[in-house]
């Protein structure tokens, strides 16, 4: 059972970037965003007010960190040397990278941004006013495809997402309160994942129990992003639901639409439908396929359904350390490539190590029908890492 990225991980990783690094023909790489500095050195933070900074040469990497962090990072083996300064904005963040910086020999840099985000206030100055600064998106473009690693820890993460999500089934029932059931379902499916893994399970930063399962019930359903309604379940309610679990910061994402009681006709009819559409997505995947295709594939379908009215988002996006990844299986995909620069033909088509939600959905005035599966692309077709029953029976709680 894998529970962490392995560390030879991290190590292919900075070889990628400097391999880039090298054709950009800069001092140094430099990252501001959380993800990519967890991505490259394993070091996960709360992005705040308060700046972290990565900075990587061909031979060395360095971090700047507020003070409150210094003591959990100083451990880091991957990092060899930590910058930190007292606070935002009294410790002057950025005068710090700055000095990083110049004990790198770094005066020409490439960086995920011209500075730090403006998280909770932050207000700069930009990393543009002390070095030269040229953006680059290079982590953000190696996660599109997951190593063998990484889809292991997904899977891993959908193993105990349908644990979640068994224990919401069991549980909701008429006069029951959604967040009463969220809680005990998430709380049995962690308590069962610790027990599992033991020690070997790591923990995240102020971050979620390790599974996280729920639902949105009644007309809630018919916003794609719901709310948990302060109201209890009642016979003929349809419910979607949500579930995952954090693997060393890796998640699938399991979604049903279920009924309490039985469904009306016209709610099977719209069930049927959904259900068929995400069908025809799973089966339009695959590696070379373009990625534009899936969801022309299911807006064909919806358009021989007569329910194009009733779509509001596209079939689904990638996933990983992040819960919303590209690509997007999205029918623009192509011209959004051709919009932007450095895209090439590739960067249209599905690769093995994708790994994606397929998650069409239909939303009537009363309701909405939405299933959400994990799909991994291989290298000769795919594999559903998410895998509980889509049929009506098994969704109808009675």
């Amino acid at each position: 059972m894998p529970t962490h990225v392995p560390e030879s991980e991290y190590a292919s990783r900075l070889a990628a970037v400097r391999d880039r690094l090298a054709e950009a023909d800069a001092d140094a790489g430099v990252w501001f965003g959380a993800t990519s500095i967890e991505y490259l050195s394993g070091f996960d933070h709360i992005q705040t007010e308060r700046p972290v900074v990565l900075a990587a040469t061909e031979d060395h990497v360095a971090v700047t960190v507020p003070r409150l962090e210094v003591g959990r990072v100083e451990d880091n083996e991957r990092i060899d040397a930590v910058y930190h300064y007292f606070d935002y904005p009294g410790g002057a963040p950025v005068e710090t990278v700055a000095g990083m910086l110049d004990d790198l020999d770094a005066d020409r840099v490439a960086a995920d941004a011209e500075g730090a985000p403006g998280t909770m206030g932050y207000e700069g100055p930009p990393l543009t006013e002390f070095v030269e600064v040229e953006t680059q998106s290079w982590v953000d473009r190696l996660r599109w495809a997951k190593s063998d690693a990484e889809v292991d820890l997904i899977r891993e993460s959908a193993r105990w997402a349908n644990l979640g999500h068994r224990y919401l089934a069991d549980h909701a029932e008429v006069g029951a309160h959604p967040v009463t059931v969220s809680q005990r379902a998430s709380l049995e499916a962690s308590r069962a994942m610790l027990d599992t893994l033991g020690d070997s399970y790591v923990p995240r930063t102020r971050g979620d129990g390790p599974v996280t399962a729920g639902f949105i019930s009644g007309e809630q359903t018919r916003l794609p992003h719901g709310h948990t309604a302060n109201r209890r379940l009642e016979d003929g309610d349809v419910l979607i639901t949500g579930a995952t679990a954090a693997v060393d910061g890796y998640m699938a994402e399991l979604e049903r639409t279920m009924f309490v009681g039985d469904p009306t006709d016209e709610q099977e009819h719209y069930f049927e439908v959904m259900c068929e559409a995400q069908s025809v997505a799973i089966d339009a995947l695959g590696p070379g396929v373009s990625v534009s295709y899936v969801d022309e594939a299911v807006w064909d379908y919806f358009e021989e359904q007569g329910v194009t009215d009733l779509a509001q988002h596209h079939v689904g996006h990638n996933i990983g350390l992040g819960a919303h990844e590209p690509p997007y299986l999205d029918r623009g995909w192509d011209d959004h490539c051709a919009a932007v620069d450095g895209r090439d033909e590739g960067d249209r088509e599905m690769a093995p190590g994708h790994v994606y939600t397929i998650e069409p959905g239909l939303y009537t005035d009363n309701a909405g029908y939405r299933h959400s599966d994990t799909v991994a692309v291989t290298e000769d077709g795919t594999e559903r890492l998410t895998y509980f029953p889509r049929d009506l029976a098994a969704n109808t709680i009675r």
